[in-house]
């Protein structure tokens, strides 16, 4: 009885199956068509009106359209059929003027992906969608026309392959219209998985954008462990140069005091007040060198509250605006700390900046992306490299798969956009 339930309760679900997968695929069918068109035609035409100015504002819009039609079929295809295409578009600068934002898209090697899946999806993508429904809904009209429904239809009606002229006729139809649901037993759900697997052949990354990444994330890696070396050198210099050299002088001078305690006490007090300074000095160095390490405010209270702290120290008047509904990563925050940190050092010794304003938000998209924009009002002309500062903040940022943005022309302002993918707790 048990084996004979089982069994029913399979069956019954893989008809649901059926019917879910050819209702899902004529409903896709009948959005797909109208949208992929929509969207190559306003692409196509906003791309030509580029050179008179008119598609600088309207290319963002349109090619930011595409991406959230075809993310929309990325979710589908991992609910319904379990297809993972994964997204690569280039993250972008959330400020950055039309014109910037336009190129940048036009030269993310994704969007021309997108562009090429378009055709694909009004030709192939919408037979491969709509094919499921067909199999499943095309035999009733055979069993109707079986059933009697031949004796309306005019003379030379064919259904298939089948010329419908008589009731022997309207039975073969029948036949076929039972063949055919047949094989939409097997081929209904699979039809529909195969039109996403076309969808991701088409949007999926090729073999060489994966070796351009693979090739990008050994080079932010061989930077991150030169960077690591680096900061180790320079924490064993500042100890060795700095506070060991102050403990060591301290204990020297305790060593003296011990001697001149009987023999000068005027001038063992004199030593013991230095080795007092001494040790005052060496506690600062060492507070200073573990705040280059990792700020106990970052620790603590999080990147907002570090980069506040940050501008409190600032000879510049600054304005901080946070907006960060968690915290991210300890290492993301603290690359995130030290680039805003550097950008600032920059603002502060080479842009003779009277202000400077900090912005600190997070948004979803994407899986999440933590954005931090550093403007200042200086005499601008900084770019990445050129001794600046900024080529060793890209490094930092390259390691987490973040981005630099510097917009600054000449006479300012000038603003600094950091991107890092990132999630918040």
């Amino acid at each position: 009885m048990t084996t004979i339930e089982t069994k029913s309760g399979s069956g019954s679900t893989r008809v649901r199956g059926i019917g879910l997968a050819a209702v899902r695929g004529l409903g896709l069918a009948l959005v797909l068509l109208p949208g992929a068109v929509l969207c190559f035609t306003l692409s196509l035409v906003s791309i030509a009106l580029i050179p008179i100015g008119i598609g600088l504002v309207t290319t963002p819009w349109v090619l930011t359209g595409v991406r959230a039609f075809a993310d929309w079929r990325r979710v589908l295809a991992a609910q319904w059929c379990g297809v993972r295409i994964p997204s690569a578009y280039r993250p972008l600068p959330k400020d950055a003027n039309p014109w910037t934002r336009t190129f940048a898209l036009l030269r993310d090697p994704a969007t021309w992906r997108d562009l090429r899946w378009l055709p694909v999806d009004m030709t192939a993508g919408f037979l491969t969608a709509l094919l499921p429904a067909l199999l499943l809904f095309y035999p009733l009209e055979g069993f109707a026309i079986a059933a009697g429904l031949w004796r309306v239809f005019p003379d030379g009606y064919w259904y298939g392959f089948v010329p419908v002229t008589g009731q022997a006729s309207a039975l073969a139809a029948g036949v076929l219209g039972l063949v055919i649901l047949f094989f939409a037993h097997f081929l209904t759900p699979r039809l529909l998985e195969a039109h996403f697997r076309l969808t991701r052949a088409v949007l999926a990354a090729g073999q060489g954008e994966l070796a351009e990444r693979v090739r990008v994330l050994t080079e932010t890696r061989r930077d991150a462990v030169d960077t690591s070396a680096a900061e180790l050198r320079r924490i064993e210099r500042d100890l060795h140069d700095g506070a060991q050299a102050r403990l060591v002088a301290m204990g020297m001078d305790l060593g003296t005091i011990e001697m001149l305690l009987d023999k000068d006490p005027e001038q063992a007090r004199r030593l013991l007040a230095q080795a007092r300074q001494s040790s005052v000095d060496a506690l600062t160095e060492l507070r200073e060198l573990v705040r280059g390490i990792h700020p106990p405010v970052l620790a603590e209270r999080g990147l907002g509250d570090a980069v506040k702290a940050l501008a409190l120290r600032l000879p510049v008047a600054t304005e901080v605006n946070v907006e960060l509904p968690g915290r991210a990563e300890a290492p993301v925050e603290s690359a995130a700390y030290f680039a805003v940190s550097e950008v600032l050092t920059n603002a502060v010794k080479h842009a003779n900046a009277d202000r400077i304003w900090i912005d600190l938000h997070h948004t979803e998209e994407g899986g999440g992306m933590l954005r931090i924009s550093v403007t200042d009002n200086g005499k601008g002309g900084a770019v990445i490299g050129a001794g600046s500062g900024l080529a060793g903040v890209e490094r930092r940022l390259g390691t987490f798969d973040g981005v630099l943005a510097v917009s600054s022309p000449a006479g300012g302002p000038t603003m600094v956009t950091l991107e890092i993918p990132c999630a918040l707790s």
